[in-house]
């Protein structure tokens, strides 16, 4: 299927690792223009592989990401998408009180609508799309985990707020909603466990369809199609590519279903 992405420039917060790399590198598969704007710089040999430009910037800085908006407006012109991925589960619980909570959702979510306030005149322009990824966390909870919760929980709200704010302008926006996915984060906190492999085998059994953690690539198969005009009729929704953890009932996975 042909995704129409063809020279499309889209913007990946967090593209250079994690599900934002999967995400990079297919929309470099589907002849896209993916621009990363991070922290870091991804390694230099995967860029020139993907294809993709890089901008660095604190997201968590207003400045900086006006700036590096600017730079990549004046490089690449019209701006088509927009994927919102940056961030991480600092485990900002209730014991460690506001300062932290609020630096926290500096980190998690406050970049979320800076982002999409720089750019929503490109994205009216051409007709572009969001896609909002978050965590089933903001639904199921978790435990220690205040701030990075709230900040998902409001990543789903924004969604379908944007969705109808930008209605008149035909821009789509719609969250995928991450479960159990195999990330360098997720593998450096399984290996802060007892006996990781055992905690592996737990997670998996729990998930119904396979038994097994969900692929990256999935993640971003699913991110390419929603901002594609193959999708030009979905807005507001929040997409779940997780093997049905999050709705479908555990106890399958005891039975072996």
């Amino acid at each position: 299927m042909d995704l129409h992405l063809h020279g499309k420039t889209v913007i990946v917060t967090g593209g250079g690792s994690g599900i934002g790399a999967a995400i990079t590198e297919v929309l470099a598969e589907e002849d896209a223009r993916p621009v990363i704007l991070a922290r870091r710089k991804p390694d230099a040999d995967w860029l020139v592989r993907t294809g993709a430009d890089f901008h660095q910037a604190e997201l968590s800085d207003d400045a900086a990401c006006a700036a590096a908006v600017a730079a990549i407006r004046q490089k690449h012109g019209a701006i088509h998408g927009l994927v919102n991925n940056a961030g991480a589960n600092d485990g900002v619980g209730l014991d460690k009180g506001p300062v932290a909570f609020r630096k926290s959702l500096d980190q998690n979510l406050i970049h979320y609508y800076t982002m999409v306030h720089l750019l929503a005149d490109d994205l009216r322009a051409t007709q572009g799309a969001i896609v909002n990824i978050t965590s089933k966390t903001a639904l199921t909870g978790q435990g220690g985990t205040s701030a990075y919760i709230a900040a998902k929980a409001a990543q789903l709200g924004l969604t379908r707020e944007w969705a109808v704010e930008f209605l008149p302008h035909k821009v789509r926006v719609n969250a995928i909603v991450v479960a159990e996915v195999m990330t360098p984060l997720y593998r450096r906190w399984l290996d802060t466990l007892p006996d990781p492999d055992g905690a592996l085998r737990q997670i998996t059994a729990r998930i119904p369809l396979g038994h097994r953690m969900t692929e990256a690539r999935e993640i971003a198969d699913t991110c390419a199609f929603l901002l594609s005009d193959r999708s030009g009729h979905t807005t507001g929704q929040w997409i779940f590519p997780d093997g049905g953890y999050t709705h479908l009932d555990r106890s399958i996975g005891a039975m072996g279903g």
